[in-house]
């Protein structure tokens, strides 16, 4: 089944924009995935159980990373673009 995923990262510290781009890039970086990014959030789309194990991986890097964050995630089964 495919999904589409739409995160925003909340880095609770001044310089927002690092963490932001490192996740960006970590995310870019899995084969298989696609990932688009705008001014407010990134977009993934793929297979759920791939998409799932990547962001669950990703965001215990980033929380192992960071002293404080919030992530929001949105999750659309069947998407239309692909």
């Amino acid at each position: 089944m495919r999904v589409a995923v739409d995160i925003s990262l909340y880095p609770l510290q001044e310089d927002l924009i690092p963490p932001i781009k490192d996740v960006i890039e970590r995310l870019k970086s899995h084969e298989g995935l696609y990932v688009d990014t705008n001014a407010m959030s990134t977009q993934i789309r793929g297979e759920y159980e791939d998409v799932m194990a990547i962001l669950t991986s990703e965001f215990k890097t980033t929380f192992e990373q960071l002293p404080k964050a919030v992530f929001v995630m949105k999750i659309l089964n069947n998407p239309i673009a692909d």
